[in-house]
């Protein structure tokens, strides 16, 4: 069962395997850094539907469904699923995952909620309530950007803070079984609020509640930065990542070694124009599940935490002037050493 370490961090007696994973995104995060990463890239944005967000929803269907089939399982082998978007209402996931008929726990935790659908299936493992489940998450560029900004045919210009949001999903099983990386234990985040109100500038409004989260589970664990090969955030982008490694400095944390972010690594800023780098639900979960955890299992980094960040704001509180909310949650992975 887990072990209460403080509140919100805890730590599990017996890791979660993670079984399987997939990463599924579009022609443009298929163009980046990470490309060969993925297990398969979509070039049509529309994904073979008439819309937009019928699209992300396949794309959240595709990750699971090629998760599943990497695991040799069938959607019948699934317990439960946690999954969530950024789509009024989290619609990418349940128009997306109608079909599979495998109990639905919707969440929403903005970009974090990969990181927040990882924890909850985790626990569901460790109770018992689940043999297996699965944690998921999608965005859309066309999707997000027409809800939360403007019209894309309006045309308007991109500030230099901005990031660009992934066409991207990502999903994970875990179960007890059997598989080369494991959660070990995590982090509850809280929400942060630092007054900032540009939804152009993300970053900047994250980047507390990232340094915030990662601070309590290195104090909640008795462990420092050189106790992990890396310290992976979701999304902060180019301005937010600076200032994590600051906050941090300031409280005599240097992370600076063993950091990288998400949203940093997914495309090639200058070659690629997406100014600040990406962001999105589907961002961290598609490199999570692209670049990190095939690194773990294969034994080529051997401890992580993942510090997934979301912004909490939505279209109607923008609309009333109120500032953005953030959060990280954390989850600790570590390479499953073989047994003699």
């Amino acid at each position: 069962m887990a072990e209460y370490l403080s509140r919100g961090a805890f730590r599990l007696d017996a890791p979660v395997k993670v079984e399987s994973h997939a990463a599924v995104v579009g022609d443009k995060e298929g163009q980046g850094p990470l490309g060969r990463c993925f297990d398969e890239i979509i070039s049509d944005s529309h994904f073979g539907r008439s819309t937009w967000e019928q699209a992300e929803s396949r794309f959240q269907l595709e990750a699971v469904s090629l998760a599943v089939k990497k695991a040799g399982l069938v959607k019948e082998d699934i317990d439960s699923i946690c999954s969530g978007d950024l789509i009024n209402q989290c619609t990418g996931s349940s128009y997306g995952l109608r079909e599979l008929e495998i109990p639905f726990l919707g969440i929403y935790g903005a970009c974090s909620t990969m990181a927040e659908g990882m924890l909850i299936s985790s626990l569901l493992v460790d109770s018992g309530v689940s043999r297996r489940a699965a944690a998921v998450t999608s965005s859309h560029f066309s999707t997000a950007e027409r809800q939360f900004r403007a019209p894309l045919s309006y045309g308007g210009q991109r500030t230099p803070t901005s990031q660009w949001t992934c066409t991207a999903s990502g999903a994970v099983i875990l179960s007890k079984q059997s598989g080369m990386a494991e959660i070990v234990g995590g982090c509850i985040g809280r929400i942060a609020d630092m007054g900032i109100s540009d939804i152009t500038n993300m970053g900047s409004a994250m980047a507390p509640a990232a340094a915030t989260t990662i601070k309590r589970y290195l104090e909640a664990t008795d462990t420092s930065p050189d106790d992990y090969d890396y310290i992976i955030t979701g999304d902060l982008g180019k301005v937010g990542s600076t200032l994590v490694r600051e906050f941090m400095q300031k409280q005599d944390i240097d992370i600076t070694k063993q950091h990288r972010d998400c949203g940093e690594l997914i495309y090639d800023n200058t070659r690629q124009d997406t100014h600040c780098g990406g962001s999105g639900c589907g961002c961290s979960a598609s490199v999570l599940c692209g670049l990190f955890l095939p690194m773990l299992e294969s034994g080529r980094i051997e401890n992580i935490l993942f510090a997934a960040t979301g912004a909490l704001m939505s279209t109607m509180s923008l609309q009333q002037g109120e500032s953005i909310p953030a959060i990280a949650h954390l989850v600790h992975l570590r390479h499953v050493k073989e047994q003699i």
